[in-house]
């Protein structure tokens, strides 16, 4: 039957043209599907960098994209060219992991590390949302050779040990906002002729410590919150200097 078939295409020269075109595209015509899937593994290939090779990819060179590291994550930011490209309020972080300058607000000389060596969990937390805000925002190409991944790509205890203090401080923030729901907190409003005030609806305005920020922040801090007045002989409790002892509203 197939010889047949082949006899009769072989006596029509006009189908038998159109056949081998119809096989010819179908056999070298690159299909999407297969470019398709090599467009997505090129995508899942990610690079290791040094700092040197980072520091290429600083907006200098138009040839070239712009990146940035966060805690040795490195992204692709040359969507957002305008920001971080030469002139671009945020030039300082391409082409480096300055991980430190996005809470320290250091964009000079050394405060242009990765090192966060004394910041406090509330702070180490916030680098950690800043790495998700990129992930989300932004194309992540690779990783930084050094203080967080080694030479094979693998997390350092630099940076297990970064990813638990900023869980540590959101566990502290969570424990604080219940305790201190306990106790209301005060009104307040300010303005740059009146100065500010600070008042409760219910009770007497206080000053009292809030022992978990040591942990967050490394300091001491206060916080207004308003007691009834059996409760105004607890320890602790702060008047507002210029305040009255029952005064509902106090001046700040």
């Amino acid at each position: 039957m197939a010889t047949v078939i082949i006899k009769r295409l072989a006596k029509s020269p006009f189908v038998l043209i159109t056949v081998l075109v119809t096989l010819a595209a179908f056999f070298f015509t690159p299909r999407s599907p297969f470019k398709s899937f090599i467009n997505y593994t090129q995508q899942q290939v990610q690079r290791l960098f040094t700092a040197e090779e980072l520091a290429l990819y600083n907006g200098t060179d138009d040839t070239l994209p712009i990146l940035l590291g966060i805690l040795g994550s490195v992204f692709d930011v040359t969507k957002g060219k305008s920001h971080y490209g030469v002139g671009g309020g945020y030039h300082h972080f391409s082409g480096r992991d300055a991980s430190r300058a996005f809470v320290s607000g250091n964009f000079t000389g050394d405060g242009l590390t990765d090192s966060l060596h004394g910041l406090s969990s509330t702070e180490v937390k916030s680098i950690v949302e800043w790495r998700e805000f990129y992930f989300r925002s932004y194309t992540f190409v690779g990783k930084l050779v050094g203080r967080y991944y080694d030479s094979e790509g693998n997390p350092t205890k630099s940076l297990k040990g970064v990813e638990a203090k900023a869980a540590r401080g959101t566990q502290l923030l969570e424990k604080q906002k219940k305790e201190e729901a306990k106790q209301p907190g005060c009104n307040s409003r300010w303005s740059q002729g009146e100065g500010g005030e600070v008042w409760c609806d219910d009770g007497f305005p206080r000053l009292v410590q809030r022992p978990l920020e040591i942990a967050l922040t490394g300091k001491m801090s206060k916080r207004c919150a308003c007691f009834t007045e059996d409760q105004l002989s607890e320890p602790g409790l702060e008047v507002y200097e210029g305040c009255d002892y029952l005064s509902k509203t106090c001046r700040v």
